[in-house]
């Protein structure tokens, strides 16, 4: 697998893992207890950390893309493996 694939699946998971965490930790004034600013969002957060939020997608990303490559080299789990539905029998008659 080419380097820039890898790069572009890694960018990919990361996002994705990114978004994903996005409301994990994230509490409002109302859980806090503090009070809300006028003006302000009941559901805005009091307490974003985006530092933490991308060292965390980052290593999740890591970790994501490792087994995607390692999966792609040695075909741990393959379309074969994924197929749900089982194949009709073919017209030769032939047993499946």
């Amino acid at each position: 697998m080419e380097w820039t694939s890898i790069l572009a699946i890694y960018f990919l998971i990361w996002v994705m893992t990114a978004f994903i965490m996005l409301p994990f930790g994230v509490r409002t004034a109302e859980e806090v207890g503090e009070a809300v600013i006028p003006g302000q969002a009941e559901s805005a957060p009091v307490n974003f950390r985006p530092r933490k939020l991308l060292i965390r997608a980052t290593i999740i990303a890591i970790i994501l893309t490792t087994l995607f490559v390692l999966n792609f080299e040695y075909g741990w789990i393959g379309v074969e493996v994924l197929d749900i539905f089982p194949k009709p029998p073919s017209a030769t008659g032939e047993a499946a």
